[in-house]
């Protein structure tokens, strides 16, 4: 089963980038048979930027997309939105590609579950 996780807030401040994480990490556990894709939209793209410092017991969003990459997950995100925010020359998560409105097009149309957050 093919599953899409789109994202589009931003990654601190608000829960959605979070839980949209969260979930996304619960499809990858145990013997599910899924093929994971995650695209970030909008303000989510700041969530791809690397040594985030968080407070001790808070979560790291930086963390949390590392993991989702490393078990599998394809990771794409908005090129529009990363150069909107100024991101295009920063140093982003190592495994995410950018991508735009073609690749997530085709992404929905393979997909057997779009989830939103």
């Amino acid at each position: 089963m093919k599953i899409l996780v789109i994202i589009q807030g931003a990654p601190y401040g608000s829960d959605r980038t979070y839980n949209g994480l969260r979930t996304a990490m619960a499809l990858q556990r145990g013997k599910r048979d899924i093929e994971l894709f995650l695209f970030l939209f909008a303000d989510a793209v700041t969530a791809l930027l690397v040594n985030q410092k968080t407070t001790q017991g808070f979560y790291n969003i930086e963390r949390m997309l590392k993991s989702i990459i490393k078990k599998g997950a394809r990771v794409s995100y908005c090129g529009t939105c990363a150069q909107f925010r100024g991101l295009e020359n920063l140093d982003l998560i190592e495994g995410a590609e950018k991508g735009g409105m073609d690749l997530l097009a085709d992404w929905i149309e393979e997909a057997d579950k779009v989830i939103s957050f």
